[in-house]
């Protein structure tokens, strides 16, 4: 334990469904009411779970005691409101509790404020590997769920296939660059949103790469409730990155070898039909169709 740095908190929500937890957990705290799930979600973590009656009544004294005792330590507390949207990682700076923002959050900020620079430094021509995987899957008329349109370059060339599409971004200036275009666009954070539907197919190009892979994991959760195909492109390479490139502004990449990328698709309930390798100027990357298994 390291007594310099502060403890990490992790708030989620009371009944701790679907949580998925990435990074090495110290312990599990709940309040009364979410005990039981907390009880479920520490013995899937392998840690103890603690009980603390007056944790919804005192929040900031109970997170405090929590976060004293764990310094340099990353920790769960079910059942905390702060009026944070959850699941949010909270440090306290001596002035209160500050909400740490994730890797995603930081791209996302870096989309918003280069939303146009984005936009002209892609290809202008859509991503037609991925597309036509998508269509020999599900027929002309299939709804589709478009996570991440970004500039919405793919939505129009789904579309010209005979797709409905719903477009969705986290990001608010993509959002409105696509209704400037004509287009209904939805706010969605893949991450912490849920997705409605059903749909017959989500379709994201270009995503997932964003995501970290616990987030990923929870995304394809949510993804094969939603629909039973999912189509995605995501970078082939080893390890964690930050990049300036394009926009000069940071964004966060994860990249994928191909087989621990099956094994996490069949872990979260997908069935790999169609795992296709495209050399692009950029590098290498995966364009994958799979269906629910």
């Amino acid at each position: 334990m390291n007594l310099m740095c502060p403890a990490r908190i992790l708030l989620l929500p009371g009944d701790g469904q679907d949580a998925v937890v990435g990074e090495r957990i110290a312990q599990v705290y709940a309040a009364t009411f979410d005990a039981s799930a907390g009880s479920r979600l520490a013995e899937r973590l392998g840690v103890q779970l603690t009980v603390l009656p007056d944790l919804v009544q005192r929040p900031d004294a109970e997170l405090q005691s929590i976060a004293d005792l764990h310094r340099g330590e990353t920790v769960v507390v079910l059942g905390v409101d702060l009026g944070l949207r959850l699941p949010a990682v909270v440090e306290h700076t001596g002035d209160g509790w500050s909400r740490v923002p994730t890797d995603n959050e930081l791209t996302l900020a870096a989309y918003e404020q280069a939303a146009e620079k984005f936009r002209a430094s892609i290809p202008s021509e859509a991503n037609h590997d991925l597309i036509g995987l998508l269509g020999a899957a599900v027929a002309p008329g299939a709804r589709v769920l478009e996570l991440g349109s970004g500039a919405g370059r793919d939505a129009v060339a789904l579309e010209r296939r005979g797709f409905v599409v719903r477009r969705t971004d986290a990001t608010e200036a993509f959002l409105e660059m696509m209704r400037a275009d004509g287009h209904a666009a939805d706010r969605l954070d893949a991450i912490t949103d849920d997705f409605g539907g059903p749909y017959d197919a989500v379709f994201a190009d270009a995503v997932f790469l964003h995501f970290d892979r616990t987030q990923l994991t929870g995304v394809l959760r949510k993804a094969l409730r939603a629909a039973p195909v999912l189509a995605f492109s995501t970078k082939e390479g080893s390890g964690e990155e930050w990049s300036n490139r394009f926009l000069d502004l940071p964004r966060h990449f994860v990249m994928w070898q191909e087989q621990p990328l099956r094994d996490l698709l069949t872990a979260a309930g997908w069935t790999v039909r169609d795992l296709v390798r495209s050399e692009l100027p950029g590098g290498v990357w995966f364009q994958v169709l799979a269906v629910r298994s």
